[in-house]
């Protein structure tokens, strides 16, 4: 171990425990969640939205509580977005195992609080260490040694200041998804009830007053069901087409060898920026109007529905400005703006049907734009679209508001953070931010 100098490296901090690999057959069996790549955000971050249990057993070792730090020293892209990534088990996740592309750490030392270190291992100068020193060329790495060898500075006050402010961000940034889960959950607990599972018209089949409708809403359901291509369905309902909701349009990627066609003006959505999410509010990249002008056929305007098409299909995300996709999303620009939020839950239930319908078998799905028009949809009344669309819009709403103010904060994070090794901070202002509910 290092003496008592400022001078420490990581490997005088920590122990790294290997993951392992798991039984496929025992995946999405009660237990633990696997951590590994997928549940970590790129440039650092614990990532939620597609979490795995694991049923078997596993050593005590390769287990994480919360608060408990894991890192990847691989990764598969050449950007290297995920290598030496580091995210921290947070609350509401009781027990994780890491998988054989993370590690875990393990504190020996009692000196060095966990969470400077978290924050330090997500600073810019150890994101670009990590990529100086990666080897591989499809499938990157970190060596063990190397990550190992990282300079660590010990904490001053202010570094531990500063520590405070940037988990008052995250903690606000973590509030802000909660509520926004249950809000999400509102909203398509009352489309189940209205639209899947049909209450209030079988409510009125057994001469029962609807739960929780005036009597204006109930007298928009009918009182029969009837035969259809798609099943059972409410009477006067019809089926349709993604083409009939309104106009579809596939994106397109500007040429990346034309530099001024990217900047900062225009969301370019990917697949990447739709995992966990309502609204395409955050992406990785974006166009300069230069570059949504060389297509701008390819522009959407708000309240368009993105559906991803090809390798995830039917992730789907809102429009909340004007947007372009790449080629393997196809987007629905509703002709009645009052129907968006309907049709959202409409178009998310169709990944099955996506992936059935798509090209490609079972490694790669590409479903087209011409087929994904085709596919066949259940359309209730516009009435009756239109008082689902009035009911949650205060619901979506707070979400695009909670989604806009994490996104402000996780900029202020982000601008803090390569402070945490440079010397210079003021951190009264920044505490009084992180602490208000203001967007």
């Amino acid at each position: 171990m290092a003496g008592e100098t400022n001078e420490l490296v990581l490997g005088d901090i920590v122990t790294l425990t290997r993951g392992t690999t798991y039984q496929s057959a025992l995946l999405g069996q009660p237990g633990p969640v696997l951590l590994g790549l997928a549940s970590i955000k790129r440039n650092g971050g614990f990532r939620d939205d597609n979490l795995k249990t694991y049923g078997g057993d596993c050593p005590k070792k390769l287990t994480l509580r919360p608060g408990d730090i894991f890192v990847s020293l691989k990764d598969v892209t050449q950007a290297a977005e995920l290598l030496g990534s580091i995210a921290r088990v947070p609350p509401h996740v009781p027990a994780g195992r890491v998988t054989q592309d993370t590690v875990k750490l393990t504190f020996i030392r009692d000196d060095i609080p966990s969470r400077y270190l978290y924050w330090l291992l997500r600073t810019p100068v150890y994101r670009a260490y990590c990529r100086a020193h990666a080897i591989g060329t499809t499938n990157l790495a970190l060596p063990r040694e190397d990550f190992l060898a990282f300079p660590i500075p010990r904490p001053t006050d202010r570094e531990m200041k500063l520590v405070e402010v940037l988990d008052a961000l995250d903690d606000k940034i973590e509030l802000n998804r909660r509520m926004n889960a249950t809000l999400e959950a509102m909203a398509r607990a009352l489309f189940q009830s209205w639209f899947v599972d049909f209450d209030p018209v079988r409510a009125k089949l057994d001469n029962r007053q609807p739960i929780g409708l005036d009597k204006a809403t109930a007298d928009l359901f009918p009182e029969h069901l009837e035969d259809s291509p798609l099943g059972h369905i409410p009477k006067d309902w019809e089926v349709t087409t993604v083409g009939a909701i309104g106009e579809v349009i596939c994106g397109k990627t500007p040429p990346t060898s034309i530099s001024d066609y990217y900047g900062d003006d225009i969301p370019f959505i990917t697949i990447p920026d739709m995992h966990g999410n309502v609204f395409g509010t955050a992406t990785v990249r974006k166009l300069s109007r230069a570059g949504a002008n060389s297509q701008a056929n390819k522009t959407l305007p708000p309240g368009s529905l993105c559906v991803s098409c090809i390798a995830t299909p039917g992730l789907v995300v809102i429009t909340s400005e004007q947007s372009q996709t790449n080629q393997q999303i196809n987007s629905v620009v509703p002709q009645q703006k009052e129907e968006t939020y309907f049709w959202y839950w409409v178009l998310t239930g169709l990944g099955a049907e996506i992936a059935s319908s798509g090209s490609g078998g079972s490694v790669l799905v590409n479903l087209s734009k011409g087929r994904f028009e085709t596919l066949q949809l259940i359309k209730p009344p516009h009435a009756l679209i239109r008082a689902y669309h009035t009911a949650v819009c205060p619901l979506f709403e707070a979400i695009l508001g909670n989604t806009h103010q994490s996104r402000t904060l996780a900029t202020l994070r982000d601008t803090l953070l390569p402070k945490l090794l440079s010397g210079e901070l003021r951190v009264t202002n920044s505490q009084s931010f992180a602490a208000s509910d203001a967007p």
